[in-house]
């Protein structure tokens, strides 16, 4: 997969993670924080460009991890990210 295909999964996976956040899923998010982990061990070499947004989204993934899931403040970041990941995925 290229990177812009990973980061794309990364964006999916984001967005089902605030809508199961939402809902109470818990089961769920720790089964797709993994997933997501998969994905992002196999980014390599990204594009200069990508790199700030990049470099913050891993920042705040961390947070996504570190915490528990609430439906306010953790959804809210996983569906900022899974937006802004999918727009800038070309550049990655």
């Amino acid at each position: 997969m290229t990177n812009s295909d990973l980061v794309l999964n990364i964006a999916v996976n984001l967005g089902r993670l605030g809508h199961w956040a939402q809902s109470g899923q818990i089961p769920r998010i720790s089964q797709f924080l993994a997933d997501t982990q998969i994905y992002l061990d196999q980014i390599q070499n990204i594009d200069p460009k990508f790199r700030p947004t990049y470099t913050r989204f891993l920042k705040d993934y961390q947070f996504l991890r570190s915490t528990s899931p609430n439906p306010d403040d953790w959804s809210d970041t996983a569906f900022t990210w899974a937006t802004i990941l999918t727009h800038r995925a070309k550049l990655a």
